[in-house]
């Protein structure tokens, strides 16, 4: 059983490492393997984890059951209003058991006040679109530069009004 709670920097290791397997296992078909590589040596290193770690106004969870670390989420403020969902990933091998559910809840409880929570998703990425789908959010916009300047992947904007 995989239980929900806030990120430490002990952690990082792991979640790059699930990160960087659950990227090649979803987007090496999309983008190619030296693609997927160049990104999660960018976006999932150990430094840029530990730079959203201590970001104000953020929360950064795992899926932990003592022996491993399972899945993970990162989200931040935006403004007032809005929270943008960075991340949330469940290693191939555990999707479907309910923890990017369980990660997903706990991230909305996560920031009073907003109104609103934002991500953006690869248009094919399928399994994704529906657990967003699944969980409220519609589609609002989109982008061509996914998770910064310049990176040139699709992406559909997604929101969810939050209670």
């Amino acid at each position: 059983m995989f239980f929900v709670r806030t990120a430490m920097k002990a952690d990082l290791p792991a979640v790059q490492t699930l990160l960087t397997e659950t990227w090649h296992a979803t987007y090496d078909v999309l983008y190619g393997v030296e693609k997927v590589a160049e990104i999660t040596r960018s976006w999932h290193s150990v430094e840029a984890l530990q730079t959203r770690l201590s970001r104000p106004q953020s929360e950064f969870l795992v899926a932990d059951d003592g022996k491993r670390i399972g899945g993970m989420a990162y989200a931040a403020r935006s403004d007032k209003d809005v929270v943008l969902l960075h991340q949330l990933y469940v290693h191939p091998s555990l999707q479907g058991q309910g923890i990017g559910r369980d990660l997903f809840a706990e991230i909305e409880t996560c920031f009073d006040g907003a109104k609103r929570i934002r991500l953006e998703v690869e248009p094919e990425n399928e399994t994704a679109c529906a657990f967003y789908r699944a969980h409220g959010f519609v589609e609002v916009g989109r982008t061509e530069n996914c998770g910064a300047d310049g990176s040139g992947i699709p992406a559909l904007v997604m929101e969810k009004a939050l209670a």
